[in-house]
């Protein structure tokens, strides 16, 4: 096959995982609540972190927010900042695209290792299908505006090159792939492990299979060399670029010199060893593995609470669950699986994969975010057991068809996840219209208090800062949560200006282990909870978030603030169940969850039991975005509060502790402190007040 011929098919596999990622768009785009600045707003909460930097880059927001990073700190950034200067594109509209025009390329380095065998299009139908499988997909789509967008597009790149190392031993494929080791972190800095141990499974295959080779050693010197740190010498991006001027530069030594063989297993043992320092491979590898099996609360110290198990893709997965998210299918996973053994006994150098499909295995025990690095590999290895078993298939004719059928039956169960994926965007536009108005008021250095889901969005679209995010929820969320579930109204005001000031004043150190350092932690909060309590200066307006949308999560929310910091124990049991109603028998209402509320006595019927209800409010919301609230008193003594939205059509069973929490009170029933604060926005969506104090 030809360079035209192969061109044409990485252009028509690469038109192919674009065109299928754009059904999400043909199903949305004529739905306005999803439509921001005409254009489709994008569907992944981080990926607001990246928009905020660019916006920074473009525009010069954000100055006052110190974790919004510059165009240089993420390759992200950098590449949407020029695809906007350069196209003319709006930025809404590259972060909408840039995830499917980038993602799909990974059809390149499949096609490109099927080549090195002369089985192109053992290529082609493996990109077909790695390109668009399920995992991949999710993390890829239209919209999916985050570094995922290189997460296996890259390291399959560096895999090619390694390959091509270890078949024609040429020193100039290894200078490609140190190359591209060197770029991964500005691309993708979450897989710095995976690239570490592919690195050092190269070391020892090379060793293993090629010890003879004089350029196996010199080799072994350029990857290595790829780990050490330059960033001391140059900032980014110019410290990427020394990199590379350094791996040029030993190139042309390595390759114009001739150095005696015992100096070479020495220099090479030296490299080896200073590049297992360097890469911290060991800590990366153990790092990220204890993150994600981490649970609950720390045990020495105080006993904040961990986030990482309330990620749903931090979790365990089922076994089938592995196996779409891989192979679109159970049965596609054992083929794929069965194809690699195949793959690796026929084509020893496919071992250098071992680290993307370890990686995607560990998915069964760290979540479904791992199983992504996996799915090219299986992609290839399931297409290439079709390869194997057609060469039992003398007419050519059948083979391929048979392949063909064999490949779509492969991508049919991934085509048809797609087609119902149907993912809403982060915000709709009323959220966004709100946010918009909170814009308006608030100056560059305030802040917004808001749960870390939140945190860049409204970075993005009201430039101002907040305390947690998504990538800085540590400590901090206690002080977030407590401020949520509190029934004490100075306890919120003086806690947020408390916290926001330290934060400010103490060069933006996590404020929870600031404030407690020398303090009990149940002293200060009671302390907070007077209303003569000293507040440091003011310094700046802040700004409390409560979106409708937050509703579904606040059981999660109050977990990190309805701790004990003392002891770790769970100060009490919070009861709160949102629901619909799902069918009525005169005053009896049936909601979905299966408890039974009885206006007329005043009660529920929960886990079999009659409970008392102290108070029913139903609440009307208007368009001006005030609520009408008709309130009930039914039992003096009750256990439970009921509360009613109408306009949202939710019915919320709660204990009576949480029903006078900040969020409780002044979301759902606009019940608030004038002397606290002031209500500046309100909307059915979300209420946003600001601190009076």
């Amino acid at each position: 096959m030809n360079t035209i011929q192969l061109i044409g098919l990485m252009l028509l596999a690469y038109a192919f995982s674009f065109a299928i990622r754009l059904i999400w768009v043909f199903q949305f785009h004529n739905e306005p609540s999803f439509i921001w600045n005409n254009e489709l707003m994008i569907n992944t909460n981080d990926g607001y972190f990246f928009a905020a930097g660019a916006q920074q880059a473009l525009e010069g927001l954000h100055i006052g927010n110190p974790r919004v990073f510059g165009m240089w700190d993420y390759g992200t950034i950098a590449i949407t900042t020029f695809l906007v200067k350069i196209t003319g594109f709006s930025l809404e509209t590259v972060t909408l695209y840039m995830p499917a025009v980038i993602s799909s390329l990974v059809v390149v380095p499949i096609i490109l290792i099927a080549r090195l065998y002369k089985k192109t299009l053992w290529g082609f139908f493996a990109a077909l299908l790695g390109s668009i499988t399920w995992s991949y997909y999710n993390r890829t789509m239209v919209g999916y505006y985050d570094t995922d967008m290189f997460s296996a597009m890259a390291p399959m790149l560096i895999l090619f090159f390694l390959m091509k190392s270890t078949m024609d031993v040429n020193l100039k494929s290894t200078l490609y792939a140190s190359i591209a080791i060197v770029l991964y972190p500005f691309l993708y800095d979450q897989g710095l492990a995976i690239v570490a141990a592919m690195s050092l499974l190269y070391f020892i295959y090379m060793i293993v299979y090629h010890k003879n080779e004089e350029n196996t050693y010199k080799s072994i010197i350029l990857v290595a060399l790829s780990a050490f740190p330059i960033s001391w010498v140059a900032l980014s991006p110019y410290s990427y670029l020394v990199h590379i001027a350094v791996l040029i530069g030993i190139y042309f030594v390595l390759n114009a010199t001739k150095i005696k063989e015992q100096m070479l297993y020495v220099l090479s043992l030296v490299m080896v060893l200073a590049f297992l320092y360097f890469s911290n491979m060991i800590g990366l590898i153990f790092g990220k593995v204890l993150l994600y099996l981490s649970s609950g609360t720390k045990e020495e110290g105080l006993h904040f609470y961990s986030v990482i198990q309330t990620v749903r893709e931090a979790g365990d997965i089922p076994f089938s669950t592995f196996a779409q998210r891989i192979s679109g299918s159970v049965v596609g996973m054992i083929i794929a699986l069965i194809g690699y053994v195949v793959l690796v006994v026929r084509h020893r150098a496919f071992i250098l994969a071992l680290p993307l499909i370890g990686i995607g295995m560990f998915a069964l025990w760290g979540g479904l975010r791992f199983t992504v690095y996996a799915v090219p590999v299986a992609a290839m290895s399931a297409i290439y057991l079709f390869f194997v078993i057609a060469e039992q298939i003398q007419e050519n004719k059948a083979k391929y068809l048979f392949i063909t059928m064999a490949t779509a039956l492969m991508i049919y169960p991934n085509i048809t996840h797609i087609i119902e994926y149907k993912v809403p965007t982060v915000l709709n536009k009323a959220e966004v219209e709100d946010l918009d108005k909170l814009n308006q008021m608030a100056d560059v250095k305030d802040y917004t208090l808001a749960w870390w889901d939140y945190g860049y969005p409204i970075w993005y679209y009201s430039d101002t800062s907040t305390l947690i995010d998504g990538g800085k929820h540590n400590n901090d969320n206690f002080i977030i949560s407590k401020i949520m579930q509190t029934p004490s109204p100075e306890l919120a005001v003086n806690f947020a200006r408390l916290a926001v000031e330290t934060y400010v004043d103490s060069n933006y150190a996590v404020v929870a282990n600031t404030l407690f350092k020398d303090k009990n932690p149940n002293v200060l909060l009671s302390e907070l909870s007077d209303a003569n309590y000293t507040l440091p200066k003011k310094s700046r307006d802040i700004y409390l978030y409560l979106p409708y949308r937050m509703m579904g999560i606040f059981p999660t929310v109050a977990v990190f603030g309805n701790i004990n910091l003392n002891t770790g124990k769970e100060e009490r049991n919070m009861e709160f169940y949102p629901s619909s109603p799902a069918s009525q028998q005169g005053s009896k209402v049936l909601l979905r969850n299966g408890i039974i509320f009885d206006s007329a006595k005043g009660d529920i019927e929960i886990r079999g039991q009659h409970i008392s209800v102290y108070r029913f409010d139903s609440v009307q919301s208007k368009p001006n975005g005030k609520s009408l609230v008709e309130s009930q008193l039914s039992h003096i003594d009750g256990e439970f509060c009921v509360v009613y939205l109408q306009s949202y059509n939710q019915m919320i069973v709660m204990d009576r502790k949480t029903y006078n929490s900040t969020y409780v009170q002044m979301f759902m029933l606009d019940n608030y402190d004038k002397n606290l604060f002031e209500l500046v926005v309100s909307s059915p969506y979300s209420k946003i007040y600001k601190l009076k104090k």
